[in-house]
């Protein structure tokens, strides 16, 4: 088997109400997304989705005409790209979608076949004042999850706090909360700086006695020390989009992580991100990846996750009215749900098991 073709089909979702999350500087008003498609000799496709792939076409020609199946030959290319350009792990999720349909398996099955469902929590986005958060987490518990994680903005988090008390007591203690405070990583142009580190300790001990479950990247992903300090009050969770797989190594060597989160479609890819778990679970740490792309992207980050048995829970980006299922997997033919117990049921169909809807991709197509 060969591959003979990788398609790119950019499109963009126009945002109505725009959505402002709270990494964001200004509110999205449309939503890019690249859906990857592997084609091959013999009739197998596979799909991935997650980077918007920009810049890869130069790099086509060192995979086509090479087996899918030789995913280890194919992560190595990608990464030695990704010293240069651009983190192109959709791509390898596509070639995994077509290595579970040839041999009639789930990827997760590929993967360690650990388990076929997990816990989901709500991952909010937006950074709302403390009565909409309320509403918010309260929908969301109605809606099944039993748990939910709420974003801190660095440049208000005295009302993020308040949010997160009000939210706790609205909710109950019988809700998992988890917090993010997204300081690993910045969005392109963004230098405001980070929290005082006075600020960030004086957070956790607050956190700490609502009983909050995590914080999420308390402090920018240099400071290790600083991470394995917070360790002392509360769990620390972080790596979500590092760029190589020492990052990772390094957090959990030095003791910085209590739960590890590298986004299979962002930071390090499937392969490699099972190997981080499979090392995080050896030293009784967490893993449990970043999702928040689209839902091909978090079938993927699923797949990897039931496949060795991480958790306790897989992130689920659910934000309503500004990001719903319907918004997030507008290019699949069915978006991606919990079931009613808040768990999410990794597919049981071959490969990835996403289903694209042809119609949306050429409806929301980008101009060549």
């Amino acid at each position: 088997m060969k591959i003979t073709n990788i398609r790119l089909d950019r499109m963009r979702l126009p945002l109505d109400p725009p959505f402002r999350a709270a990494w964001d500087p200004e509110p999205r008003r449309h939503f890019d997304v690249t859906l990857v498609t592997v084609e091959t000799d013999e009739g197998v496709t596979g799909y991935g989705s997650g980077a918007t792939m920009d810049g890869f076409e130069p790099f086509e020609a060192l995979f086509t005409g090479h087996d899918p199946l030789r995913v280890a030959r194919h992560v190595a290319t990608i990464e030695s790209i990704g010293f240069h350009a651009g983190r192109y792990w959709p791509l390898e999720a596509a070639l995994w979608d077509i290595a579970g349909q040839v041999t009639g398996q789930p990827v997760s099955v590929l993967f360690g076949g650990a388990c076929d469902r997990l816990p989901a929590y709500a991952s909010f986005g937006e950074a709302r004042d403390p009565q909409a958060r309320v509403e918010a987490g309260l929908a969301a518990k109605a809606a099944g999850f039993r748990a939910m994680k709420i974003r801190i903005s660095r440049t208000d988090w005295v009302s993020g706090l308040e949010a997160v008390r009000a939210t706790r007591a609205a909710v109950g203690d019988d809700i998992a909360l988890m917090v993010d405070l997204n300081q690993w990583w910045r969005m392109p142009g963004d230098l405001t700086p980070p929290l005082d580190l006075a600020d960030v300790r004086r957070i956790a001990a607050e956190l700490a006695d609502l009983g909050v479950f995590w914080l999420e990247e308390p402090l920018p992903g240099g400071d290790l020390d600083g991470m394995r300090a917070l360790r002392r009050r509360i769990r620390v969770a972080g790596g979500e989009m590092a760029r190589t797989p020492a990052e990772l190594l390094a957090a959990l060597e030095t003791g910085a992580l209590d739960v590890l989160q590298p986004d299979a479609m962002l930071a390090v890819g499937m392969l490699r991100a099972r190997t981080i778990a499979e090392l995080a679970l050896l030293r009784h740490r967490w893993f449990t990846p970043h999702t928040w792309t689209n839902g091909l992207g978090l079938l993927a980050n699923l797949h990897v996750v039931a496949g060795v048995g991480g958790g306790p829970y897989v992130e689920f980006p659910y934000d309503p009215p500004g990001w719903t299922e319907e918004r997030r997997d507008f290019f699949l033919a069915e978006p991606v749900r919990i079931d009613a117990d808040g768990c999410l049921a990794v597919p049981a169909t071959p490969g990835l098991g996403a289903r694209i809807d042809p119609a949306a991709v050429t409806r929301y197509a980008l101009p060549a």
